[in-house]
């Protein structure tokens, strides 16, 4: 476990930073410090994703028995993606004050800024990032533990599931990358919205009421019949890491109705938003 998680803490920072010399050196690239920040944040993340929803995949489908097979994916990656949600705080944290200095907040970079301003750009970050840093710091504190601890070896296949929820991250990313660089109204924006829109619904969303599914079909229980075979709390744990998923769908639609709308037509009340 020691090894796995310090190759996560040297990986993932070391990804970033070499992203970041890369983008701002390559000859037909060149971009400003700030882009390449948000670009090779996002690139890691995508990596991630893509690593985590890759095992997720090998571990969930490998485990015939739902309860008692194991694979040994299962506790190898978690200890080593347990980093990556702590280097993502930084890295939000860096797109953040980056962001903020472009804005014209924050000053020339080599100006003397005002006393308290890296407090105020840090207060700001988590007000608007709030609830991405506490499901970070959950999953470090809470349910890593659990995963390795608590589990005893039981439910990997749950926890192969729940890896695959990242397949929807990818599309998140380049939606970001494509909002920075002013291409909402391109082809691909919109075709990655969709895919966006869709990966999310079923990997993060409906995979609450698929891991409840399998268990009733494994427990010979109807679907509305597991939650009251469950112990209080699984259910609890299961509606805590459902909620902040259900929020995030709920503004990927609100964005989805923006940007599926023609232009020049006023959007119906259901889609009004403030931007």
């Amino acid at each position: 476990m020691p090894l796995l998680f310090v190759l996560g803490c040297i990986f993932f920072p070391l990804s970033f930073a070499v992203l970041c010399w890369a983008l701002q050196n390559h000859s037909n690239l060149r971009m400003e410090k700030q882009e390449a920040v948000l670009v090779a944040s996002k690139l890691v993340s995508s990596v991630q994703a893509v690593m985590a929803s890759t095992a997720g995949y090998i571990v969930s489908t490998s485990c015939k028995h739902i309860i008692d097979d194991q694979h040994w994916l299962s506790s190898a990656y978690t200890q080593f993606a347990v980093p990556y949600f702590i280097y993502d705080i930084y890295a939000m944290f860096l797109c953040h004050w980056h962001k903020h200095q472009v804005k014209g907040h924050g000053g020339d970079e080599g100006s003397t800024r005002a006393p308290g301003s890296t407090w105020a750009v840090a207060r700001g970050y988590l007000h608007k990032e709030f609830l991405m840093v506490l499901h970070h710091a959950v999953m470090v504190l809470v349910c890593f533990p659990l995963s390795v601890v608590w589990r005893q070896g039981k439910g990997d296949f749950f926890l192969g599931c729940l890896l695959m929820a990242e397949v929807s991250t990818p599309f998140v990313c380049l939606g970001k990358i494509l909002i920075q660089y002013k291409q909402q109204h391109t082809l691909l924006h919109k075709v990655n919205g969709a895919l966006m829109l869709l990966s999310f619904l079923c990997c993060r969303v409906l995979l609450f009421p698929y891991l409840y599914w399998a268990y009733g079909r494994h427990a010979g229980l109807p679907l509305l019949a597991v939650p009251l075979a469950l112990p209080v709390h699984v259910n609890l744990g299961a509606a805590l890491l459902l909620a902040p998923q259900l929020y995030w769908f709920f503004l990927i639609c609100r964005g989805a109705c923006r940007l599926f709308r023609p232009r020049g037509s006023r959007p119906p009340s259901p889609c009004q938003t403030q931007d």
